[in-house]
């Protein structure tokens, strides 16, 4: 919904994409959006996402913080990591910046400003729409 609102090329991949990080390593993200031409409906691994979306578990927290967020930063075309926490109700941004520098905010109920390319997202709507309740229906 937000990405249709700000007007970009953009469109929201849901759960069962493939994020390829090298020729022998993949990841599945629970979300991720990509710019650009619409794939094709056979194709399961996006070619540039620009952002990348995992909701955190206690068995996956490690490894969403760690292992993936090194490797997806390894992506020329990542500029955002959202690791949705809905136990603590709290969204971490990782923002890729100059000098291959990752920032990291801790968000609980700001605006996250996911520029490039260009969206803005309320954390508590995030937090809505990846909470284990809405994984349920």
């Amino acid at each position: 919904m937000a990405i249709a609102c700000a007007g970009l090329g953009c469109h929201m991949m849901p759960h069962g994409m493939t994020i390829r990080v090298d020729a022998a390593t993949a990841f599945d993200p629970d979300a991720c959006v990509c710019c650009g031409p619409l794939m094709d409906l056979d194709a399961i691994e996006p070619p540039d996402p620009v952002i990348i979306i995992e909701v955190q578990s206690p068995s996956t927290r490690s490894v969403d913080s760690g292992l993936k967020l090194a490797r997806y930063f390894g992506l020329k075309s990542l500029k955002h990591y959202l690791i949705v926490d809905s136990v603590r109700r709290v969204v971490i941004h990782h923002r890729g910046a100059e000098g291959g520098l990752i920032v990291t905010r801790i968000a609980t109920q700001a605006t996250l400003d996911l520029t490039p390319p260009g969206l803005s997202l309320p954390v508590l709507e995030l937090l809505a729409d990846f909470s284990p309740a809405s994984d349920d229906a």
